[in-house]
């Protein structure tokens, strides 16, 4: 197989899953806290087939993996239904981080095993480097002598910079993403209708225009303290 194609394939999984397992996050929390929504329509789970969207889900991480070189995009968004929240701010705010929360915590078991691969695999130090190097779309890095078990490092990584993604885009407060339902828990009501109207727009700009707002600002420099751990532990 080609490997660009492998590796296309390799992050197309891993968005899957992270995406299964974000929107399952969100459905399992507003479960625990009264709203059986989701539950209902069977979200609370890992099948991919539950929580894939045309646009965000395929199109969009096709485009952003053309453009930017990585994948990025969303799931189809989880029902919740306030009026069954006991204490509607609080548990509406709960239930929106556990999505981004789940990816950072993806992120976080995916460093962790790389770690174990780094020094119980023979070759872990140098395979776990090349990952980190492919993984940062850096040409030339030679493959055919590292261990039999590289693919799995390379996988690794990939989970670790997909969800660190993910956590960091879906924070941002521009409907519908999560950090948009914290942050209409503080605005006044006539100024969160307004705010609900333009965020569709506002994300077509983020988009188009806020590249460097995402990869420059937010995603690299955390990305980049999650590969000092990498080279120093």
């Amino acid at each position: 197989m080609n490997q660009e194609v492998a590796l296309v394939l390799f992050q197309l999984v891993v968005l899957v899953l992270a995406f299964s397992v974000h929107e399952s996050a969100h459905a399992w929390v507003a479960m625990r806290l009264g709203d059986p929504t989701a539950y209902m329509l069977g979200r609370v789970t890992l099948n991919p087939l539950k929580h894939m969207d045309p646009i965000g889900s395929a199109v969009l991480p096709a485009i952003t993996l053309y453009s930017f070189g990585y994948v990025m995009g969303w799931a189809k968004p989880c029902p919740v239904t306030l009026r069954n929240f006991k204490h509607v701010r609080r548990d509406d705010i709960l239930t929106s981080l556990a999505g981004p929360a789940s990816n950072l915590g993806m992120a976080l078991i995916a460093l962790v095993l790389l770690l174990i691969f780094k020094h119980t695999v023979a070759g872990g130090d140098t395979s776990v480097i090349s990952a980190m190097a492919i993984g940062h779309r850096y040409h030339g890095i030679e493959t055919d002598n590292l261990s039999k078990l590289f693919p799995i490092a390379l996988f690794l990584y990939y989970a670790v910079s997909i969800n660190l993604l993910l956590f960091v885009f879906n924070l941002i407060p521009i409907p519908p993403l999560d950090g948009s339902h914290v942050l209409r828990n503080f605005l006044p009501y006539q100024l969160e209708q307004v705010y609900n109207r333009i965020g569709g727009y506002g994300l077509l700009l983020l988009f188009f225009f806020g590249g460097s707002l995402i990869f420059g600002t937010l995603f690299r420099p955390l990305l980049g303290v999650f590969d000092g751990f990498l080279l120093r532990l």
